[in-house]
């Protein structure tokens, strides 16, 4: 079933479609700003926005109303952080875990490309209603333009090909997902082409070896990041480490993903980060996907799929049953990852907790599409590590919605629940500041106005 069908079998079964009056009455609502709880509230969609969300809401004549009482309402999730040319499994990073045998990676790279709609599926099926494509062929680009107002996929922004401090080999004959930024003449070029592509933003792979040093690639990134301000394009970085991290942001760095994991920030960090009004992405659990693949690898016990309302596409299980049979890594180098693991992990917590506590805005991403980092619900598993890391519910949920949002640049028409925002909204039923893992327990979510039972999602994400 496509999803089109299936949203079609939604407004068949008397689901309000987007384009019509209606309201939802009844629930705990949390608007995303951080405001407190507001009970017994009604939001109140029209034409797809939101007209009103609140305790005084009057529900208009005609409306179609869906009493929620006992729930909670929320925005949308929005993933900050994912790929749609990358699987989820080893299939998609051939350069980790090498199946190329069994799945040549041209056929995987154009069934991704075809076929971006099983990730849309799983991931409103999650209750994710935005996600920001942060690197990969430039198909993604057309693909964020073509689905970005449809009621029956996430919103989708993209970056298109990353700029890559190293000359990276993972491409395609005729296609690149990594520009090589080797002087500050291709980074300035790189920023063009993105420009002129389209790009919703430009991305930088930071990447540090013992041949390309931070000092070596600092004239390429700042050259990008000036050409970028010049066009204004935002500016993405990974990094991972500290000092690169800082050289991001004297770069102009909009949002840098993944956390610094080496050593703690500083207070050169906190203010760099402040003066560009920098949104940090933390990114804690998708290391943890690459160890548990190796984990399996040779055992008789596939990784477990945290995955609590059945969103995952069959075609995506059916490939990690498989990891099982995968060369297995020596006992030595299992042991090395897992210690490095424990170490970054630890440092990534602190760092999370000293930027939250500086009011430095956060956003939540997954990095999904990296083996075992799932779309769609992987998002949990984030949203809890950054509880557990010492940041509070509704820290974490603010930083699930409208950092999130302001991440992609989309801030001004969603994350959160205000009149003339799209109406991107989860409904749940547990109280999701008592325990952000209460986010699993989903109902509804409303898509630009467009309200999808749980029900139904489960069925289109697990349909062939």
């Amino acid at each position: 079933m496509s999803l089109v069908l299936a949203l079609s079998a939604l407004f068949a079964a008397g689901i309000a479609p987007p384009h019509s009056v209606q309201a939802l009455v009844g629930a705990t609502l949390y608007d995303g700003t951080g405001a407190p709880p507001v009970p017994r509230a009604t939001v109140v969609v029209r034409d797809g926005k939101i007209e009103c969300a609140g305790k005084d809401c009057k529900v208009p004549p005609g409306a179609i109303v869906t009493d929620v009482s006992g729930a909670w309402i929320t925005p949308g999730l929005i993933d900050a952080h994912v790929h749609f040319g990358q699987t989820g499994w080893a299939d998609g990073r051939p350069d980790a875990f090498d199946v190329r045998d069994r799945y040549p990676y041209e056929i995987v790279a154009s069934d991704l490309a075809a076929h971006p709609e099983r990730f849309f599926r799983s991931q409103l099926c999650s209750g994710i209603t935005s996600v920001f494509d942060n690197g990969g062929y430039p198909w993604s680009i057309e693909m964020a333009h073509r689905n970005r107002d449809d009621p029956a996929a996430p919103r989708v922004a993209a970056a298109g090909p990353l700029l890559s401090t190293i000359d990276f080999w993972l491409n395609l004959p005729a296609e690149r997902q990594f520009i090589h930024l080797k002087d500050p003449d291709a980074g300035r070029a790189g920023v063009r082409y993105l420009a002129a592509r389209g790009a919703d933003a430009v991305k930088i792979w930071f990447l540090v070896t013992p041949e390309q040093t931070v000092e070596a690639s600092t004239p390429a990134v700042m050259a990008a990041g000036d050409e970028a301000r010049k066009l204004g394009i935002p500016l993405i970085v990974h990094a991972t480490g500290l000092a690169e991290a800082k050289v991001a942001l004297k770069a102009g760095a909009h949002l840098l993903v993944h956390s610094v994991d080496d050593q703690p920030v500083d207070d050169e960090f906190l203010a760099l980060a402040k003066s560009n009004g920098a949104v940090y992405c933390p990114t804690l659990t998708v290391f943890g996907g690459y160890a548990r693949l190796g984990q399996s690898r040779g055992t008789t016990n596939p990784p477990a799929v945290d995955d609590p309302n059945g969103c995952v596409d069959a075609q995506t299980l059916r490939k990690i049953s498989e990891s099982v049979t995968l060369k297995p890594a020596d006992a030595a180098q299992r042991d090395a990852m897992a210690k490095r693991l424990a170490s970054a992990e630890a440092m990534m917590a602190a760092n999370l907790k000293r930027i939250s506590d500086a009011a430095i805005p956060i956003a939540m991403g997954t990095d999904a599409g990296n083996p075992l980092t799932l779309h769609g619900p992987s998002v949990y598993g984030e949203m809890e590590a950054m509880q557990a890391a010492g940041m509070t519910p509704t820290q974490v949920l603010v930083a699930a919605t409208r950092g999130a949002s302001l991440a992609m640049g989309a801030e001004k028409v969603t994350g959160t629940l205000e009149p003339g925002k799209s109406a991107d909204l989860i409904v749940v039923g547990a109280d999701p500041i008592k325990d952000i893992a209460n986010l699993r327990r989903l109902r509804f979510v409303m898509r630009a106005g467009a309200l999808h039972s749980l029900g139904e999602l489960h069925a289109a994400a697990a349909a062939p």
